[in-house]
């Protein structure tokens, strides 16, 4: 009779469960994780919602809470550090700079013989400080750096000058969404069913540039003097966004945070979806638009163009230009029939290259492959 392996313990380091597109997609690759062949433990090294929390574990995931309020909480790290001595995990994989940086810094007082450091958006251009810490700390203990994109792998190895054997591949991928109530949003909202709507569902932070996305549709209202724009999500730009949203005399609507579990519906009503931002990785809100079989146009950044081929799965254009932003719009409501081909289109190649599943089982293979490599146990 054949013994079976023991199951390899994998700590996932995250700031909290759910809050960002990162933070969703590890706490789905942790729930998602084969039960036969791993154990799988969350640390939320800041509060998270008591709703994810039970979440996870309704799902047969240990959840460990740290609580911390400051970078300077340091004392709050210590039940992550009796975690890591105890011997019991075997490996650890951190998500996002902060997590990335922590998660180095404690791994002496770990016995974890495997760290990963996740990058899910290169952004350190400008941040000389922030490529040094990757570079001279996380590099020197992480086991691998894995990027979300190949561009983001290159600039890794180009900019920051790591070394590309340090650094691994893996898809960004989203679980099945449900078919959202275009009728059911629009009623809600008061928009006329024929009314054109472009939309985004995106953090309201610098990065997304929706300054650039505002001044497009703007200067689509004499053409398309019906048009709406509606933007699902919160974020530290919402007050500026929203005083510069007046040149649109209401038609700029802005919902704020709602629960994940409507948000297909508020795809759904939408005619168009953009992505403006001035950097991504691999944006899982546009993978979900690509699952709506939504029409999208997005900035030609990070890893969209490994997403949206240019007038295929849809439009793409470059960054900080509202002019072509507002032209592919354009172009996109005047053609109902070449929308629905965009999306169709889509939808294909997100179901055929980027779900949730792939994702998962590339990682599956790479921690059995590193665990072993690091331990001379083959899994």
């Amino acid at each position: 009779m054949t013994e079976s392996r023991p199951r390899l313990c994998v700590l996932t380091v995250i700031d909290r469960m759910m809050t960002s597109g990162a933070e969703i997609l590890a706490t789905q690759i942790a729930v998602g994780l084969d039960p036969s062949r791993f154990e799988s433990i969350i640390c939320s090294t800041r509060s998270s919602a008591p709703e994810h929390v039970a979440m996870a574990r309704a799902a047969g995931i240990e959840v460990l809470e740290l609580k911390r309020r400051s970078k300077l909480d340091v004392w709050r790290w210590s039940p992550l550090v009796r975690l890591l001595r105890s011997g019991r995990v075997d490996i650890v994989h951190a998500h996002k700079f902060g997590s990335n940086l922590w998660a180095a810094v404690l791994s002496p007082f770990s016995s974890a013989p495997v760290l990963l450091a996740h990058e899910h958006t290169w952004s350190f251009e400008g941040k000389p400080l922030r490529r040094l810490i990757d570079r001279e700390l996380i590099a020197r203990r992480a086991t691998a750096f894995l990027a979300v994109s190949e561009a983001d792998k290159e600039k890794m190895i180009d900019i920051e000058r790591i070394p590309s054997e340090k650094i691994r591949y893996v898809p960004n991928g989203i679980p099945d969404q449900p078919p959202g109530d275009r009728e059911l949003v629009r009623a809600r909202l008061g928009i006329p069913g024929e009314a054109p709507l472009i939309g985004t569902v995106c953090a309201l932070r610098p990065q997304k540039a929706l300054h650039v996305a505002l001044e497009a549709v703007a200067s689509l209202a004499d053409e398309q003097p019906d048009v709406r724009f509606l933007v699902v999500g919160d974020g530290p730009e919402r007050a500026r966004l929203e005083r510069e949203a007046s040149v649109l005399a209401g038609r700029a609507i802005f919902l704020g945070r709602v629960p994940p579990a409507d948000v297909p519906d508020f795809v759904a009503a939408m005619d168009v979806l953009v992505c403006s931002s001035s950097f991504e990785g691999t944006p899982l809100a546009v993978l979900e638009w690509m699952a709506a079989g939504k029409a999208i146009v997005a900035t030609r950044v990070g890893g969209i163009p490994a997403l949206i081929d240019d007038g295929v799965e849809g439009l793409l254009v470059s960054p900080n230009d509202s002019a072509s932003l507002a032209r592919a719009i354009d172009r996109l409501l005047r053609d109902p029939d070449g929308r629905r081909t965009l999306g169709m289109a889509a939808r294909r190649r997100q179901q055929a290259e980027f779900r949730l599943e792939r994702t998962v089982d590339v990682l599956q293979h790479l921690y059995e492959a590193l665990y072993g490599a690091s331990t001379g146990r083959e899994r």
